[in-house]
């Protein structure tokens, strides 16, 4: 009887639990969701451009990965969809191969990401350090603003002086809307205020603005489900991987990192190898609606969160949205103007950037080699556009830091007993790679006038063979004068590893 009470105990709590996931502000979740939509439009028109296809093939990805992922994500409250990153990465395929390609390479990335998931890569999360995640951060808030800089220049356009005038205006004015809405009320998302007044200020005063539906076509019909028109052999496939593999890594990286950004705002923990494993699921589906691939997409995810969304309603609302939006309402999406999403993205940027990361006490603070992490993060992510280039030199700058700085932990103190018989070297630190250098050189070997020296391990910790082998080189130093040497006090992995590979490895000492 207690084991069915606790069954059923059980399944009310995982169901309390899936639904505080779905519905807890329905109606804040829709309307975020709803902003969320709109501001998707033009940057799923902007990534579609990127790639050199149509715009359709980036609004399909859109809706359709934003739907699929509500139901099949780890994060609640995180936006999915093609993204400038995933772009990027499927240029050289569409201009060499053609637009069939990109829907293979689409397909085999989301079977790549779902198999990561169930192999734990979310897992790898710990790995990257808070500094990473601080430069990942500010890069992309400086990506989303640069990104905006020609729709608030008009770079493109050669109307004249009064049109960038307007458009200036109508983006300090939605900014505003953005900015002191909330301290008059709550009730209402204030980037949705501002889009529906800008735009409504538009058609009612006809003023000349960049409008949605400059940047190209929107679609009139719904997707269809389809095979790739490729031909079925290993050479189909040798072409597609490398990209498929890069997609699948790049996909993972940005959503993972954003879903971690979204737990430490909203104190919540997520399940990264669900988020994985989702993210393959609706990228496999979008490959076969004619999609291009994407992933979670911090601007929007920022918009969601900062418009009030928090659940899986707000994800799934953005993707049906942006689904009447487009096929029901195209007409009327295409009238709204440019500078009302401006304003709404330049929000995301400045909420989005860490400032205090940048005053003068916090890098007073702050170790100078964390500085130079977060610089190099940003730096790298902002040249290159890629946030796995940033993201991966990061990690391997704090490694290289984190190895100089631990190897330089290792010390050697000495004793010789009363009796002068023998002498007793000490060590203490982290043996590894890094350190094999200072602790083969540590030891004062023409010194010792004794037969006989014990060299103690037991506050020292042996990581590898390189470990192994600069031990081995000590206590050959130390027999290559007629002294010998004994290692003592290894734990019980040590001792294994020593045990295992002492003498078939060697270091060049």
């Amino acid at each position: 009887m207690s084991s069915s009470l606790s069954v059923l105990s059980a399944a009310r709590a995982h169901g309390a639990l899936r639904r505080d996931q779905w519905i807890r502000n329905p109606r804040t979740d829709l309307l975020s969701g709803l902003v969320v939509a709109l501001a998707l439009i033009p940057e799923a028109i902007s990534f579609s451009i990127i790639a050199g296809v149509d715009p359709k093939v980036g609004l399909y990805a859109s809706f359709s990965i934003a739907i699929i992922i509500a139901f099949s994500g780890g994060r609640p409250g995180m936006i999915s969809a093609a993204t400038g990153a995933m772009a990027l990465v499927l240029v050289p395929l569409v201009e060499e191969y053609g637009i069939e390609y990109l829907f293979a390479a689409t397909i085999l990335a989301g079977i790549l990401q779902v198999g990561l998931g169930y192999l734990g890569v979310g897992e790898l999360m710990r790995f990257v350090p808070r500094t990473v995640m601080l430069g990942f951060v500010n890069a992309l808030a400086i990506l989303i603003f640069l990104a905006q800089v020609p729709h608030i220049l008009l770079t493109d356009d050669a109307s004249g002086g009064d049109r960038l005038l307007a458009n200036g205006i109508a983006i300090l004015v939605g900014l505003a809307i953005i900015y002191g809405l909330p301290r008059i009320t709550g009730a209402v998302p204030a980037p949705l205020v501002a889009i529906v007044a800008i735009t409504g200020a538009a058609m009612i005063w006809k003023i000349d603005l960049p409008m949605v539906g400059d940047m190209g076509e929107l679609p009139d019909t719904l997707p269809f489900v389809a095979l790739p028109d490729l031909p079925f052999a290993f050479e189909t496939l040798a072409i597609i991987f490398p990209v498929a593999f890069t997609l699948a890594l790049v996909g993972l990286l940005e959503s993972l990192l954003t879903a971690q950004l979204l737990d430490d705002l909203t104190d919540t923990d997520s399940d990264k190898n669900t988020e994985a494993r989702g993210q393959g699921v609706a990228n496999v589906a979008t490959g076969f609606l004619g999609g291009m691939a994407g992933c979670a997409m911090i601007g929007q995810s920022m918009i969601n969160y900062r418009s009030g969304g928090r659940t899986r309603l707000s994800t799934l609302a953005s993707g049906v949205f942006l689904l009447v939006l487009i096929l029901g309402l195209g007409d009327l999406v295409a009238q709204i103007p440019m500078a009302a999403l401006v304003a709404v993205m330049i929000m995301v940027s400045v909420g989005t950037f860490d400032w205090r990361s940048i005053t003068p006490s916090a890098i007073k603070a702050h170790p100078i080699t964390e500085t130079v992490i977060m610089a190099a993060t940003v730096a790298i992510v902002v040249i290159t556009h890629n946030l796995a280039y940033g993201v991966a030199a990061g990690v391997v700058l704090s490694a290289v830091f984190f190895a100089r700085h631990v190897s330089g932990l290792v010390k050697v103190t000495s004793v010789v007993d009363p009796d002068n018989v023998e002498r007793l070297y000490a060590v203490t630190g982290e043996l590894f790679f890094a350190s094999t250098h200072d602790i083969v050189h540590s030891f004062d070997y023409d010194a010792v006038r004794v037969k006989r020296v014990e060299i103690d391990l037991t506050d020292a910790r042996i990581w590898d063979t390189s470990a192994v082998a600069a031990l081995d080189t000590v206590v050959s130093k130390f027999e290559q004068r007629g002294i010998h040497a004994e290692l003592i006090g290894m734990n019980e992995h040590a001792e294994r590893l020593h045990t295992r590979t002492s003498g078939q490895v060697t270091v060049g000492h």
